[in-house]
């Protein structure tokens, strides 16, 4: 479908520099633009590519002065925030992506589960007893939902991923292939012959409203109660989270975090990748956790962490540079040692 400057300038409220009638029926870098594509300026470092590229319309900021002439080619739409307006026009494309409402074959829905208006089931999926799947939700193929599971409206659960019984996922939430949401807790107890014994998990995962899972993550129920995942939390591709764990309101975390049982996180905590937290922890809000950290006690509020073992970013960066200046001040201290031994010889 092809878009006119003048369309996608009422569509992010823009003023039209250029042609205004002409159209784009694709998306690039700007370093990569093409004739028919849309691109969009943001970031100062990329500014020389605007007088090479090949796009047709580009989306810039109100305060972009151009420092060389802009190619005729080129038509330019002006607003209050360049990036933000892109990424709501990245929104309206994927929205044009979607599945039409349809059943493949072969699926099974079983008798016993409702499900909403406007339904995308794709081939191979399963949908288990009592479970309940609101409007407007899309299934890809090869997905599992157990008994007794109830998936909001809008939301989307791709490929191959897997909703374990009893489980409760909100409106508009986004499930990517692989994702297993409601395995068992790592949950054995040693008996008395030093064997582990397993322990019944019998809780279950809530992910609230706007929650998105990345591919191949992992979302263990709880032993009794629930897992929670919050609304608008954000969790990257490769993450583990344990059983009773919960994870605060807008909360994001990077590819191949773990969190283990029970550990408690705030509102709006940053953490980056391959954080590990231990269990039965509290994370406090807007906490921010550098890359690679190992957190093994409670955080307050508003800290920053780095290292491992965690502790705060600033006093981090000081050690951190004490030890590389380690070597050379060994070196300094033997010399003061050889020239104190040469002065009390005698």
């Amino acid at each position: 479908m092809k878009f006119s400057a003048e369309q996608i300038a009422g569509l992010i409220n823009g003023e039209v520099q250029g042609n205004s009638s002409i159209e784009v029926d694709t998306l690039a870098k700007i370093e990569e633009g093409k004739p028919g594509a849309l691109s969009f300026l943001a970031n100062p470092k990329y500014e020389e590519y605007i007088y090479t590229t090949g796009s047709s319309i580009c989306i810039v900021n109100n305060t972009f002065k151009p420092s060389q002439p802009i190619p005729e080619s080129l038509t330019l739409i002006k607003v209050d925030d360049a990036y933000g307006c892109f990424a709501k026009l990245l929104e309206i494309y994927d929205t044009m992506n979607n599945q039409e409402p349809r059943i493949e074959s072969p699926s099974f829905i079983d008798q016993a589960a409702k499900v909403g208006k406007d339904l995308y089931l794709g081939a191979f999926s399963y949908i288990g007893a009592n479970s309940i799947i609101g409007d407007k939700v899309s299934i890809y193929p090869n997905v599992n939902i157990g008994t007794n599971v109830e998936v909001g409206e809008g939301t989307v659960i791709y490929a191959g991923a897997t909703i374990y019984r009893d489980c409760i996922i909100g409106k508009n939430c986004i499930i990517h292939s692989g994702a297993v949401i409601g395995a068992d807790g790592f949950g054995f107890a040693p008996n008395e012959k030093g064997e582990f014994q397993k322990i019944p998990q019998i809780g279950n995962v809530i992910l609230e409203d706007n929650v998105d899972i990345g591919a191949n993550s992992t979302i263990d129920r709880a032993t009794m109660g629930s897992t929670i995942i919050r609304k608008g939390a954000k969790i990257d591709n490769l993450v583990q989270i344990g059983h009773n764990v919960e994870i605060g309101q807008d909360s994001a975390m990077a590819a191949q975090t773990g969190v283990a049982g029970s550990t408690k996180v705030g509102r709006n905590v940053l953490m980056g990748g391959q954080v590990g937290l231990s269990g039965h922890i509290k994370i406090g809000d807007r906490v921010k956790i550098a890359a690679q950290s190992g957190i093994g006690g409670d955080v307050k509020d508003d800290i920053t962490m780095m290292g491992s073992p965690g502790f705060d970013a600033k006093e981090y960066k000081k050690s951190y540079l004490g030890f590389r200046r380690l070597p050379r001040i060994l070196d300094r201290l033997h010399a003061l040692e050889d020239k104190i031994k040469s002065l009390t010889k005698d």
